[in-house]
C-alpha cells in the first residue's frame, strides 16, 4: 500500500468523525475544532507509541551488539542516546507526514508547521550525526595512540561545520530562499564572522600546532605562572586548555597561548624516570677548619671515608715533603678540612643511597659563600618521579646529612633572632 493510500484512509477517518459530529447536531465551526482535537489526540498517542517502541528495540539491539562484539563504539552509542534520537527522528517524521492531513482546514497554520517540523528534522539529523562522531571520538580516546591528542578540538571543529550547514538549511527552509543566499550573506559578513570566531580560529590553529609539534599532551604536568597554572592538563579544546592544579583548583588557559607564550612542560622529567634534587646545606663558615693528624684516626672510623682518607693523606704527605712544608703550623702546605671530608662523605652517601638514580648526574658541589653560610649543594636525581616517593627520599637524605654535620665539627647555619628582652 502506498503513502497516498494511507493518506486516503486517514482522510476518510477524519471526514467520518467530522460527519458524525455534524449528524449529532454540532455546529460546523465547532465540529472542525473538535475533529482537529480528536485527530491530534490520536497523533500524540501514535507518536508516543512509535517513539517508545522504536527506542526500546534499538536499545535492545545495541545492548546485544555490545555484549557480542565488546566494541567500545557501540557502548558509547548506547550511552549517548542514539536510540532516543533515531526514535525521535522517526516520530517527528510521522508528524511531518500527517500535518497536512490534520490541519487541512487551516492552510496558513499548515505551512508554518511544515516549516517548523522540517527545521526540527534537520536539527535531529545533526544530533544523530554528532552522536556518531562523539561516540567515535570517545572510542579513540581509549586507544593509547590518541589518548594524549587534543581530540576535543577536532570534535568542536566538526560540530561548528555541521552547525553551520544546519543553519544554512534551516535558513533556507524558513525563508524559502536558495541556500546560496545564506552563503552569500555569510560571505558579506565574513569580517564580522572572523571577529566573532577569532578565538576559535586561533585555538584551532594552535591545537594543530600543539598536536603536530607534540608540545603538550593530555595528562602532562605543565607550569605557566602567567595564568597561575601548575598541574596536569585535563582537556585541550578550541578555545581553552583546562589544567587541574595540585590544590585541585582548575585553571583555564587560552589554547593559542600554548603557542604564543612560554610554559614549562615536565613530561621529559616523567619519561626520564628520575626527578631532580637540587638543594643546599648552609654551613656556618666559622666552623670550617683544618684537620690535625691526631683527629684523622677518629675520622677513619667513618667507614665510607677510610679509603679516601688513606689515599688522600698519602698524596698530601708527598706534596708537603716535596715543598718542604713546615707542619708545625697547619696552614703550611696542604691539609684535609672538616668541610672537605663532609663533602666527600655526602658524595659517598648519595652514590650508595638506594633511592638515587645511578645513571643520572650525581654531584656534591660547593657554591659561593653567602651571608647565610657556605652552601654545599646536592645535585642528583631520584629513582622515581612519583611526588610522594620523591619527597620521602629527599627528606631521608637531608635528615641524615643534617644529623651527620656534628660528627665533622660543623654547624648548620641558622638565623639568630635577637630577643629584645634578653640582656
Amino acid at each position: 500500500m502506498s503513502l497516498k493510500d494511507y493518506e486516503f484512509d486517514f482522510d476518510d477517518i477524519g471526514r467520518s468523525t467530522y460527519n458524525i459530529l455534524l449528524k449529532w447536531g454540532v455546529p460546523e465551526s465547532i465540529a472542525t475544532f473538535v475533529n482537529l482535537l480528536a485527530l491530534l489526540v490520536v497523533l500524540v498517542i501514535a507518536v508516543y507509541l512509535l517513539h517508545d517502541l522504536l527506542r526500546r528495540l534499538l536499545r535492545i539491539a545495541l545492548i546485544r551488539i555490545v555484549k557480542t562484539t565488546r566494541i567500545d563504539f557501540f557502548l558509547h552509542l548506547l550511552e549517548n542516546k542514539l536510540a532516543h534520537y533515531i526514535a525521535l527522528l522517526a516520530a517527528v517524521s510521522l508528524i511531518r507526514n500527517t500535518v497536512e492531513m490534520i490541519f487541512h482546514s487551516f492552510p496558513t497554520l499548515t505551512k508554518a508547521l511544515i516549516k517548523l517540523t522540517d527545521a526540527y528534522l534537520v536539527i535531529l539529523i545533526i544530533w544523530v550525526i554528532m552522536t556518531l562522531v562523539k561516540s567515535g571520538a570517545e572510542s579513540l580516546r581509549k586507544k593509547a595512540t590518541f589518548r594524549s591528542k587534543p581530540i576535543e578540538s577536532y570534535l568542536q571543529v566538526i560540530r561548528i561545520i555541521f552547525y553551520l550547514i544546519a543553519f544554512v538549511i534551516i535558513f533556507s527552509i524558513l525563508t524559502g530562499q536558495n541556500p546560496a543566499v545564506a552563503f552569500t550573506a555569510m560571505g558579506a559578513a565574513s569580517a564580522v564572522l572572523l571577529l566573532m570566531f577569532k578565538d576559535t580560529i586561533m585555538g584551532f590553529v594552535a591545537s594543530i600546532q600543539v598536536s603536530t609539534n607534540d608540545t603538550v599532551r593530555i595528562g602532562d604536568w605543565i607550569t605557566m605562572p602567567k595564568y597561575g597554572a601548575d598541574g596536569d592538563v585535563m582537556e585541550i579544546n578550541l578555545t581553552t586548555v583546562k589544567v587541574q592544579n595540585f590544590d585541585k583548583t582548575i585553571t583555564t588557559i587560552p589554547t593559542y597561548s600554548l603557542v604564543s607564550d612560554s610554559f614549562q612542560n615536565w613530561r621529559g622529567m616523567s619519561e626520564s624516570g628520575g626527578r631532580r634534587i637540587k638543594r643546599a646545606i648552609f654551613i656556618r663558615q666559622s666552623t670550617i677548619r683544618f684537620i690535625t693528624p691526631e683527629e684523622l684516626e677518629e675520622f677513619r672510623k667513618i667507614q665510607s671515608l677510610t679509603a679516601y682518607i688513606d689515599h688522600r693523606q698519602k698524596d698530601i704527605n708527598k706534596n708537603n715533603e716535596r715543598v718542604g712544608a713546615d707542619k708545625t703550623l697547619l696552614i703550611n702546605g696542604r691539609n684535609l678540612t672538616n668541610a672537605g671530608l663532609y663533602r666527600k662523605y655526602i658524595d659517598n652517601y648519595i652514590a650508595n643511597h638506594s633511592g638515587i638514580h645511578k645513571k643520572m648526574t650525581m654531584m656534591v658541589r660547593q657554591l659561593a659563600p653567602t651571608a647565610t653560610g657556605l652552601p654545599i649543594e646536592i645535585y642528583a636525581f631520584t629513582g622515581t618521579t612519583k611526588w610522594i616517593d620523591y619527597e620521602y627520599i629527599m627528606a631521608d637524605i637531608f635528615d641524615h646529612l643534617l644529623a651527620s654535620a656534628r660528627f665533622f665539627d660543623l654547624q648548620i647555619y641558622e638565623m639568630e633572632v635577637l630577643n629584645p628582652d634578653k640582656e
